[in-house]
């Protein structure tokens, strides 16, 4: 495995405050030290919140690493953790970390040839598995992994008469826990041993138009992440998160570790990502990390909610959004009248405080939307409501790198400016590069896709383009490689497109398609609940997915909704023709990828003859 070129740090016997802070693992022993028995996470558990304390994290944590050295983890091995996200997940990550290992996150929702392939591109030597459906997967391709020696399974339920070649994490955590009454400062000794210069996990990327590659994040990367938001945006053990995106993902292993370790903030694990709107409701953090897909479902829970209710209600609504998006228009141009005030608290008083404790997010002080571009109109409406949402910028391989400065107005249509640690700059091409602490150390086992993306003095090609203006504000155009040249040489960016399709309830995923031809065009897939509930409102009967897709009023209905989109984008960039896909984009048919992102090749490549009979109808 390739490690950066930093001078390595001094093993140390009896850590100092300042050397604990340079791990995840020290930064939970301090905090242990100083909370005690305050709360640290909370996970349901047949529907009631069981409470952890910071000594119940630290304690489970140093079992861990015992149980797992037990298994030969130690410097450099390689541990992989596929499950949902809980308790045992954070444990056995941060575990491997204190064991100065390199640990790595599954998505959950990978195929069994998905995960083969993280388990033997990471060279993992254990795997932590959830329940039956995840090890169902790993002793299908166990064969083909001859790296594999152990595999740890959280619920073993519904195991019983499976051969050998596992063991339960209930197991060997009871032998850590004897081990670590007997020895209470091993956790301490081992995390004072690590060299923080050292990759610590592997975070993979999405894989949109390959196999996914393996970002290797530092000890020092991760710290100085959460350091970078903590300071700028003064986050405290006050702040609650509520964790259920995939921690594979950089984003929410932000927000869940490194955030909540630096702060001493509570963390509640929810029940599932599909519960989240109902997991947000009743949790209420005052963090909160939304990916463009979870606010489209809130907005379309909302408008759903309303085709039901009273006209009058749906008058009231109408009436107090449209004074929310006036006073987010004067806002973005930094414009402020004496009136605003007092209009924000009426629209409050009749409509929006009440809604925002129905999703969840009436005390969130710090709302983040990343992971993809979102239309500016979604990020209108959310601010008119009164959700203080601000877009940001970031990447597996630089953390993230801009946000909006506190307390300033938004800028609806940028991501913000660079944190002060960042420098930006954009070349020639109009790719973004990025130079900070935060960049990640390379890729393992790929030295030329390494190169490709890290240059030899520091920076990091985004493969993203984008355009900053003169106060600092970034504003991303999309990817240099998902650019549409039409037949008339006009580049167009589908991200836009893709935005200003999906600010329609009713539609779920678009793939814009137009190189070399004439003008563009779009496959859409209709949302399945919303569409579905509009056909029953409507009296249209159907009896599939397909057969949704197929019917004159929902086509009709579609239509009507690009009519709609196209008048947020350029002439050029309007979907003149569309198509809908007569199935639901799914991982495991190669459509998405594990965070859901879609792939658009794969997608234009399946429904060829779809685009193919837009423009020859044409």
């Amino acid at each position: 495995m390739s490690e950066p070129t930093f001078a390595p740090d001094p093993v140390v016997d009896d850590p100092t405050t300042e050397h604990l802070r340079g791990s995840l693992p020290g930064r939970l022993i301090l905090a242990a030290s100083r909370r005690g028995e305050e709360t640290a996470l909370l996970q349901k558990d047949l529907g009631i919140y069981v409470r952890y304390t910071w000594n119940d994290y630290v304690d489970a944590v140093g079992a861990a690493a015992l149980a797992l050295e037990r298994l030969d983890v130690g410097k450099g091995s390689v541990v992989a953790i596929l499950s949902d996200n809980r308790v045992e997940w954070v444990v056995a990550d941060l575990a491997v970390q204190a064991l100065g290992g390199v640990a790595v996150g599954v998505y959950p929702t990978n195929s069994a040839q998905e995960v083969q392939y993280v388990l033997e591109h990471s060279g993992a030597s254990v795997v932590v598995v959830e329940d039956q459906e995840q090890i169902d997967k790993v002793l299908q391709v166990r064969d083909q992994l001859p790296d594999l020696e152990h595999i740890v399974i959280l619920d073993p339920r519904g195991t019983r008469g499976y051969p050998d070649g596992f063991v339960t994490w209930r197991d060997i955590v009871a032998d850590g826990e004897r081990r670590r009454a007997e020895d209470p400062s091993f956790l301490t000794r081992s995390v004072g041993g690590l060299d923080h210069t050292t990759t610590a996990v592997l975070i993979y990327t999405s894989g949109t138009t390959s196999h996914p590659k393996a970002a290797m994040w530092s000890h020092r990367v991760m710290t100085a992440q959460a350091d970078r938001l903590v300071e700028t945006y003064d986050m405290s053990a006050r702040d609650t998160v509520l964790s259920y995106l995939p921690l594979s993902h950089g984003a929410e292993r932000l927000v869940t570790e490194l955030v909540a370790l630096t702060t001493g903030g509570r963390v509640h694990f929810g029940e599932a990502l599909s519960t989240v709107q109902a997991d947000l409701a009743e949790i209420g953090p005052t963090l909160f990390l939304g990916m463009p897909r979870i606010w489209e479902k809130i907005r379309a829970s909302v408008e759903k909610d309303l085709r039901r209710s009273s006209a009058l209600k749906r008058s009231v609504f109408a009436f107090c959004l449209a004074r929310g998006e006036l006073l987010v228009e004067r806002s973005t141009r930094g414009e402020r009248r004496w009136s605003d005030p007092l209009t924000r608290r009426l629209i409050d008083l009749l409509a929006f405080r009440a809604l925002r404790e129905h999703v969840g997010l009436n005390r969130a002080w710090f709302v983040m939307s990343g992971g993809a571009p979102i239309g500016p109109e979604l990020l209108f409406w959310i601010r008119a409501i009164g959700v203080p949402v601000v877009e940001g910028f970031g990447l597996t391989e630089a953390g993230v790198t801009h946000l909006a400065p506190p307390g300033s107005p938004p800028r609806i249509g940028t991501v913000g400016t660079a944190f002060d640690d960042v420098e930006c700059v954009i070349a020639d091409d109009g790719e973004i590069l990025l130079r900070s602490a935060t960049n990640f150390v390379g890729y393992l086992g790929d030295p030329q896709a390494t190169t490709e993306t890290l240059t030899d003095d520091g920076w990091v090609r985004t493969g993203d383009l984008g355009e900053v203006d003169d106060d600092g504000y970034l504003r991303i155009i999309g990817r240099k490689k998902d650019i549409i040249i039409t037949a008339g040489g006009k580049n167009i960016s589908p991200a836009a497109i893709e935005n200003a399709m999906k600010s329609s309830p009713f539609i779920s995923h678009a793939v814009p398609a137009g190189d070399s031809r004439p003008f563009i065009s779009a496959l859409l897939q209709v949302d399945w609940e919303t569409t579905g509930d509009w056909a029953a409102q409507n009296k249209v009967a159907y009896t599939s997915f397909e057969d949704l897709s197929s019917k004159p009023e929902v086509v009709k209905l579609i239509d009507d909704e690009i009519a709609r989109g196209n008048e947020l984008l350029a002439r050029v960039s309007q979907v003149r023709a569309f198509r809908l896909v007569p199935k639901q984009l799914h991982q495991d048919d190669g459509e998405l990828t594990a965070t859901q992102k879609v792939r658009r090749k794969a997608v234009l490549e399946k429904f060829a003859h779809l685009v193919d009979d837009i423009y020859e109808r044409s």
